[in-house]
């Protein structure tokens, strides 16, 4: 069979703001996709990925392919959905007929509902998806009954019927490496048209799940409350292969360090192998640093880092469950610019116990640690995170509601979502614009002979305000 495969949706969530002075994200290959690509290939099917935030004209690219695909597979995240739905709306007007496989965290974390809410999406496939494509493909062969897979809802006879319950894939060794083939033509990590990374990068992960539950956080309903991780020599093996076409790794995992044992391990064979890496670590927590092991990170080509800071404020900390304390988050910075390490940072304004000098505090803390970008975010009540729970038990959202932004005019806090947003834009505001972190950021691009971030920070100065 010839599958399409689509990443993404062109619009964007309309909870994403934009806001002067902010950093955005780079884009990085859509792993999920590539793992199941990797599946249909193994099977000797033919795939084609669309990457939507990166394809010049994705629209007019799905119009080319679909007639000559029998089948085509969407990731569907949980603040795009509906734009998805239009998607595959527009996908059956061209050819009715073609079966839409919609997989990701919305079609995990709604299950049934995800079909009710992706009206014209036939199969969805919660969880793991290297084994679920398989046998997808055999019942669109007529070779096995839906009703037999596990993880899938799809339709039949206009009625939305579930297959078996989800078996997450215990074994993570055993899922062959990626496809990243598919997604060569794509220019992944830059911001705009400059890249913090050495080119040509890619990315990775080493564990799927979280260990630990921070109230705001959906990570263990998606994972379905499992923490899984790869050996540390499978790992290697991946790193080894990576090292043969690309230049720059993003780790995209929760916790990568969270096993120390392991950690040290998967550093250790980079050593030893030397790899030639630049390494992003993307999930980063402050109550693991130590210095052995950043300094072996350091040794293993690892150049930058992000925590999920959150807040300045000990007892916000506490309320979020997070499980670290002020003085863990200065240890970790700290080590982090010691080691010379570009270190990024995200903080969440807006819980229902933060007051503005909590929010100012928060603000003036992240300046004074040595961080080189930051992002501050307003609050999401996100679909089943036990503060989503919350605020449905206090009768504040509704269960229909997939994803709310803390309002004083819903009882979610003290600001209203307006007051908030200004709060970020202040709180970037006040971080960039400072002589000392400019002065900071051009030292460190003289001594790295990298001036990417101060190019980066320019333009952003300088954009206009919408």
């Amino acid at each position: 069979m010839d599958f399409l495969l689509i990443y993404g949706t062109e619009m964007v969530s309309p909870t994403v703001y934009k806001q002067k002075f902010e950093l955005n994200s780079p884009v990085y290959p859509p792993l999920g996709l590539l793992y199941v690509a990797k599946s249909l290939e193994d099977e000797g099917h033919k795939v084609r990925i669309i990457d939507f935030y990166l394809d010049r004209n994705p629209y007019e690219e799905i119009k080319k392919q679909i007639l000559s695909s029998d089948a085509i597979g969407m990731t569907v995240d949980n603040d795009c959905f509906e734009e998805s739905a239009e998607l595959a709306k527009s996908i059956k007007n061209i050819d009715s007929s073609i079966p839409i496989i919609a997989g990701g965290p919305y079609c995990t974390l709604y299950s049934k509902q995800s079909l009710e809410g992706l009206p014209t999406v036939d199969i969805s496939v919660s969880g793991d998806g290297e084994h679920a494509i398989k046998d997808i493909v055999h019942s669109l062969n007529g070779n096995k009954k839906f009703s037999e897979i596990n993880g899938v809802h799809y339709r039949e006879n206009n009625e939305i019927k579930s297959g078996q319950p989800p078996i997450l894939i215990e074994n993570l060794d055993s899922i062959p490496f990626p496809s990243r083939h598919l997604v060569e033509k794509y220019d992944y990590g830059k911001i705009g048209k400059t890249s913090l990374f050495r080119e040509k990068m890619t990315s990775m992960v080493t564990t799927r799940g979280c260990p630990f539950r921070c109230k705001y956080c959906i990570r263990p309903l998606i994972s379905y409350k499992s923490f899984r991780q790869r050996s540390a020599e499978n790992v290697i093996a991946e790193l080894k292969e990576i090292d043969k076409k690309y230049n720059s790794v993003m780790i995209g995992d929760d916790t990568f360090l969270v096993d120390s044992k392991r950690a040290h391990k998967i550093l250790d064979g980079i050593i030893d192998l030397e790899l030639n890496l630049d390494i992003l670590i993307g999930g980063m927590r402050v109550d693991l640093a130590e210095r052995e092991l950043y300094y072996k990170m350091k040794k293993a080509g690892v150049k930058h880092v992000t925590f999920g800071i959150e807040s300045g404020n000990q007892e916000v900390l506490d309320f979020y469950n997070k499980k670290v304390n002020i003085d863990q988050v200065k240890k970790a910075v700290n080590l982090c610019h010691e080691m010379g390490f570009f270190t990024n940072a995200s903080f969440i304004f807006g819980a229902p116990i933060e007051t503005k000098k909590h929010i100012n505090y928060t603000i003036n803390f992240a300046c004074s640690l040595p961080l080189d970008t930051v992002i501050f975010y307003p609050l999401s009540y996100r679909h089943g995170s036990d503060l989503w729970n919350w605020a449905v038990e206090k009768g504040a959202i509704s269960e229909n509601e997939h994803e709310v932004i803390a309002d004083s005019s819903r009882n979610l806090g003290y600001f209203t979502e307006e007051e908030i947003k200004k709060f970020c834009s202040l709180g970037l505001k006040k971080f960039y614009i400072r002589p000392s972190y400019i002065i900071k950021e051009f030292v460190k691009a003289l001594q790295t002979k990298d001036n990417a971030l101060l190019k980066i920070i320019l333009k952003s100065f300088f954009k206009p305000i919408f």
